[in-house]
């Protein structure tokens, strides 16, 4: 199964076992829709949390809003609540991750920027001129 879509949170390396750690994250899936006899196109937004088990490397380039091409299966959890009912959660356990656009920390760089460019403004350049 394949599945596109974007990082809502960065990835977070959990500890399983004491020899197996897994690499955790969420992503969003944007859709759209025409409802019969309407003109109005209706958004919707799925949420699917996924794991990835072979490496935990990847993890550092698992930030928020990177898009990603993920291929893998879906896993069913069912648990019994404090509640004592059946609970389940559906998690899409991934083998194959590809990174189709990184994050523009663009709003990060322009930051460093403008405070250098206010640094050397407030420091003499001890030119007498």
């Amino acid at each position: 199964m394949e599945i596109i879509g974007r990082l809502t949170r960065d990835a977070v390396v959990a500890k399983a076992s004491a020899e197996r750690q897994v690499v955790n994250f969420s992503i969003a899936v944007n859709d759209s829709y025409r409802p019969k006899n309407s003109t109005e196109i209706k958004r919707i937004v799925t949420y699917i949390d996924c794991s990835y088990w072979l490496s935990t490397g990847v993890a550092q380039y698992l930030k928020k809003g990177t898009a990603v091409e993920l291929f893998g299966r879906i896993g069913l959890n069912v648990y019994i609540g404090n509640d004592s009912q059946a609970h389940g959660s559906l998690t899409f356990h991934t083998s194959n991750i590809k990174i189709i656009a990184f994050v523009n920390d663009s709003a990060e760089t322009e930051k460093n920027t403008d405070a250098d460019a206010q640094k050397s403004r407030k420091e003499p350049d001890g030119l007498p001129f």
